[in-house]
């Protein structure tokens, strides 16, 4: 989760004033504010979330030790490959993860035969990868979701209309999951060959090759 860090300072003089930070990670912002507090000079800290909910220093610092527990740290791969021959579809997702103080990667993939293009099938391999973080139990969170696709990222965080009814319907298929879970999604594109994993996951769904795994790294 990230949060901005509103606070007043006083110098040595009695001048006070008001400042309000740039967003970052919640444990950084806790980290800084507990290093301004030092000074004596700073006081009256809130932080503020994504969503506008306010937080004392003491609330967040409870929030960020509840959540060790849990998996946090989340980024999620995914892919999807498209056959014109066979009109099967390969969808790949890879998910890492930290909870309880060690590092996770998730695989999974899936043979699908209902899709008719290739968009339709990175959508629907989003959605797989979204199934996979409810059955973690991932609720509440920021997830970085990171794919090659344009079509589906730029359609997703609004920078580009939806106009095909398929993936207008998968579009909203996956918002709504997100608002189900309590997920901010943190979109990035990269370019194929940083997403070799993914790709590769579902390049071997479609040879029939099924993946399901849990490794600590």
């Amino acid at each position: 989760m990230k949060v901005r860090i509103e606070f007043t300072y006083k110098t040595p003089k009695g001048t006070t004033s008001s400042f309000t930070s740039e967003e970052m990670p919640a444990g950084q912002a806790i980290l800084i504010a507990e290093d301004l507090e030092k000074t004596g000079r700073a006081r009256s800290f809130t932080f503020i979330d994504p969503k506008d909910h306010t937080w004392s220093l003491k609330e967040l610092k409870a929030f960020m030790k509840g959540i060790e527990t849990e998996p946090h740290n989340i980024t999620v791969y995914f892919d999807g490959g498209f056959d014109l021959k066979t009109k099967k579809s390969g969808l790949g997702c890879a998910i890492y993860y930290e909870q309880d103080g060690k590092s996770y990667r998730l695989r999974k993939n899936a043979l699908v035969e209902e899709l008719q293009t290739n968009n339709e099938a990175e959508y629907a391999a989003l959605h797989l990868a979204l199934q996979e973080l409810d059955f973690l139990g991932v609720h509440h969170i920021d997830v970085k979701i990171v794919g090659d696709s344009q079509v589906v990222i730029n359609q997703l965080n609004g920078e580009w209309p939806c106009l095909e009814d398929e993936l207008s319907k998968w579009a909203d298929r996956i918002e709504d999951k997100f608002k189900q879970l309590g997920i901010t999604p943190e979109y990035q594109v990269i370019s194929r060959k940083r997403n070799r994993e993914a790709d590769r996951l579902a390049t071997q769904a479609l040879e029939e090759i099924e993946i399901t795994s849990t490794i600590e790294l």
